[in-house]
């Protein structure tokens, strides 16, 4: 692995790292269980059809009250995370266009057919 490589993943690390340090401090009451709670959403394989589900998420280290008692009395200070996600850098290419991910599955229709790869947009041309 090159040292420019290792720079990068570097920078990447501590950038997610600041990120989440930004997001744990906007949850201001019951922020523990809304942390794992919002790590074992975006961790959990598949679509999540039940709370229980995520209870029993390896990411999830507490029981089902926990998830319960955050969702029921946890607080999220909403003008700093906006303040928080607007920090974070937008990804870029060696040409400094913006790096754009699009997630094409279909939310609603769980069983419909979906394109197996990644798709790279471009640019449209017009007239």
């Amino acid at each position: 692995m090159s040292l420019v490589h290792q720079g990068v993943l570097r920078d990447a690390f501590a950038e997610v790292s600041h990120f989440r340090s930004e997001l744990y401090a906007c949850l201001t009451a019951r922020g523990a269980a809304l942390f794992e709670l919002g790590d074992a959403l975006l961790c959990t394989d598949g679509p999540v059809r039940t709370l229980v589900d995520l209870a029993l998420a390896p990411e999830h280290r507490r029981g089902h009250g926990a998830l319960y008692g955050g969702l029921n009395q946890g607080r999220i200070d909403v003008a700093r995370l906006r303040c928080a996600l607007a920090g974070v850098p937008l990804p870029r290419a060696a040409d400094g266009r913006l790096v754009l991910a699009v997630d094409v599955s279909p939310w609603l229709r769980p069983d419909a057919n979906t394109c197996a790869d990644p798709v790279l947009l471009s640019r449209v041309r017009r007239g």
